[in-house]
């Protein structure tokens, strides 16, 4: 015999002696009321107590029998943490995967079926490989009633457990559970053990932001404005506010604009490499000029280079660059490393396109910084890639430098530390990223060695507490852009959207890194590059497409909006994939922009109307369009949109290559050019400012620090290796 959520008896009694008071109650899923009293006032809590099994003939589920519940009014706050005990013990005692699912599979024949007018799309939990539905009502006397059902009898077993936890409760109560609690259940399938426990984490978020919802609906405060987004599906797209307006404005570009560019870049052999981060109206000009010319590229920082020299192989004799300084000037050094000099390359402005990053670490603050690194040898200087490439070059003459990327820079410093015995690494220079690696390196110190080896294989607890003190990063570089998800946002973040699919970008702030990296251990976020967010949407994506249900994926945009560009193109193409005929399902993909309130500005809601001009040092930018609620972007990148890289205009981008050849030199300006100068060390400022790039797709290629750069660490007064 098993015993029913409704009959399972557990023993909470209050310590020491018997209460006068006392009520008994059986342990069901209707009686836990409203808090009548406050915690405060409690003198003493009801705790789970052992107690012999009543029936000789029931399977032992625990050694916590669950009989009755003994408790005075005050004290049914406690009644949450007994019942979740009792759960747990539950579970726990059964030592076979095989039995802990027969037991979900009971109490799955315990929850009463949802009828059809609740199995809607608006009561859909988000995340779970199957379908589950979830109904919330806030009772006249305060507590939260519950009900649930799937298309999958072990996740109904999920559900019918929660509910047994929560329906009934006090919303406080709700609130109060977290999703770590739950881990201790210990409940899977064999091969399928994450996507099972993201099943209890994912409702228990949907019922957490259903009852503050209500909450707050009872109490008369107002809904708080949304973020815009997009919702993109197979008939088209549809933009939620003036921001997302602006955006979508651009996705269907003009097609005489897209002609003209095609023409101009065969003509005369052209190719174009763009950042994520471009202004939509370029990116859906560039996407729809893709599908005619091939030598068209957008990506991240690391890719941009790689595609230049793939372009030249092909026959191009100029390459476009649309993004920062330090982006064209990496082409060009890395042009010539392949041999491609007579290769030219264009910027986008006759102005410096900076970025804030760049600027950090071209401080004499970092260089202080980096000084000190070459006092404490053995030592690595892990820098960003987003730096330019004079700074590669003066720090790699301090101290043994590599370059990294958001998506490889915590398997760099683990290998880095494997290798090197005693080694310290100082990263730079970004702030909030060297703070979110220390804290993910944190968090591993809490690990299994076994989850530890799946990270990186040559690491254990102790390894990885041992490095810990000699992990270091700069403290005064942020990315304007990412600097925005911060305190505000992230709280509006967990009111209105803590269960849709969390994306950030390494440099966000810590607050958004571990909103995000919670959201990842339940399946539903990631934290990395650009490319991994991209390839993290379109994977979510198929994996709906797959179980051929009607879906709505909301995702959560934690990095510069110029990204839904290459997002909703990724997006249509697999949407495309399988129709919008009538027995298709119907998958809806919303794109959500978190703002903060420095982006408000009074831009007009004429989209004709011109747009101001911010001066920022010696460049006018102007504040990017499209607002008219307090959505817009201020200068400071309120909206997420780098307002260095729309200096990067398709005004520019023609210019330039009607322009080409330049046999007039009418486009100096925007040439970039090789350094003419030299290292403290007398060296080639390109030559020197290559090797740790060089080094880096060593890296990637063999997954480890080469030795010639293992070498410089050992003997940081050497030219790198020695004679042979």
């Amino acid at each position: 015999m098993v015993p029913s959520p409704s009959s399972s008896y557990l023993s909470c009694s209050l310590h020491p002696g018997p209460n006068p008071n006392t009520k008994i109650l059986p342990l069901n899923s209707s009686f836990l009321g409203p808090r009548k009293i406050k915690r405060q006032l409690v003198s003493r809590s009801p705790r789970c107590i052992q107690s012999r099994n009543p029936d000789p003939h029931m399977t032992p589920a625990s050694p916590f029998s669950c009989s009755a519940v003994a408790f005075s009014p005050s004290q049914t706050a406690d009644l949450v943490p007994c019942k979740l005990q009792s759960l747990v013990s539950e579970f726990r005692s059964l030592s076979e995967p095989i039995d802990r699912v027969k037991r979900l599979l009971h109490y799955a024949g315990h929850l009463p079926k949802l009828p059809d007018s609740a199995r809607t799309d608006s009561n859909r939990v988000m995340g779970c490989t199957a379908q589950v539905w979830l109904e919330v009502k806030l009772e006249a006397d305060g507590r939260m009633r519950f009900a649930a059902d799937s298309d999958s009898e072990i996740t109904r077993g999920f559900c019918s457990c929660l509910i047994s936890l929560l329906d009934g409760a006090a919303a406080e109560e709700v609130l109060e559970l977290k999703t770590d609690d739950l881990a201790a259940l210990n409940v899977g399938v064999p091969g399928a053990e994450r996507s099972r426990v993201n099943t209890w984490h994912n409702v228990l978020i949907s019922m957490q932001k259903r009852t503050k919802a209500l909450i707050a609906e009872r109490e008369g405060k107002a809904p708080s404005d949304p973020f815009p987004s997009l919702i993109v599906n197979a008939d088209g797209i549809q933009a939620k506010g003036s921001y997302a307006e602006a955006q979508v404005r651009y996705l269907s570009p003009d097609e005489f604009k897209v002609k003209e560019l095609v023409n101009v870049l065969k003509e005369k052999k052209i190719g174009v490499v763009a950042h994520f981060y471009m202004d939509p109206e370029v990116q859906g000009v560039l996407t729809a000029a893709q599908k005619q010319w091939p030598h068209i590229h957008i990506s991240d920082s690391l890719v941009m280079a790689d595609s230049a020299v793939k372009m030249a192989k092909s026959g191009c004799q100029f390459i476009t660059v649309l993004g920062v300084d330090f982006m064209s000037e990496n082409v060009r050094a890395i042009l010539d490393q392949a041999g491609f000099a007579e290769v030219g390359v264009y910027r986008m402005s006759n102005e410096r396109i900076s970025c804030s990053l760049a600027d950090a670490a071209s401080s004499p603050a970092y260089t202080r910084y980096l000084e000190g690194a070459s006092q404490s040898p053995p030592s690595l200087h892990v820098v960003y890639i987003n730096t330019s490439l004079e700074t590669k070059a003066y720090a790699h003459e301090l101290v043994p430098t590599i370059t990294c990327t958001s998506s490889n820079v915590v398997q760099t410093i683990l290998q880095a530390f494997t290798q090197v015995p005693d080694l310290t690494v100082w990263y730079g220079p970004d702030s909030y990223m060297g703070a979110n690696i220390k804290e993910l390196f944190q968090q591993m110190t809490m690990m299994t060695d076994e989850e530890i080896h799946e990270i990186h294989p040559g690491h254990s607890r102790s390894s990885i507490t041992s490095l810990l003190p000699r992990l270091h990063f700069y403290q005064e570089g942020t990315c304007i852009v990412h600097h925005l998800f911060g305190h505000e946002v992230v709280g509006k973040i967990n009111e209105m959207y803590c269960d849709a699919f969390l994306t950030a970008h390494f440099e966000v702030p810590g607050e958004m890194f571990s909103l995000a990296m919670e959201a990842k251990k339940r399946g539903m976020g990631v934290v990395g590059s650009t490319q991994n967010i991209l390839d993290f949407i379109k994977q979510r994506v198929q994996d709906a497409l797959d179980r051929k249900v009607n879906d709505h994926l909301q995702f959560v945009l934690g990095t510069e909006s110029g990204m839904v560009t290459s997002i909703v193109a990724a997006v249509r193409n697999l949407l495309a994939s399988v129709g919008s005929s009538a027995g298709e399902p119907k998958i809806n993909v919303e794109i959500v922009f978190p703002v903060s309130t420095e982006s408000i500005t009074g831009t007009s809601t004429n989209a004709s109307a011109p747009t101001s001009s911010v001066k920022m040092g010696d460049v006018m930018l102007p504040v990017i369009p499209g607002v008219a609620s307090g959505e817009g972007c201020s200068i400071h990148g309120g909206c997420a949109s780098c307002p260095y890289m729309k200096m990067n205009s398709l005004t520019s981008l023609f210019n330039v290559c009607h322009n080409l050849p330049d046999d007039k030199n009418a486009l100096s300006a925007f040439r970039a050019d090789r350094f003419k100068s030299r290292t403290p060390h007398g060296k080639a400022i390109a030559e020197v400012g290559c090797e740790p790039i060089l080094h880096m797709r060593h890296f990637q290629a063999s997954k480890k620090l080469p030795e010639e750069l293992v070498y410089q660490i050992l003997h940081p007064n050497s030219n790198g290796m020695p004679a042979s």
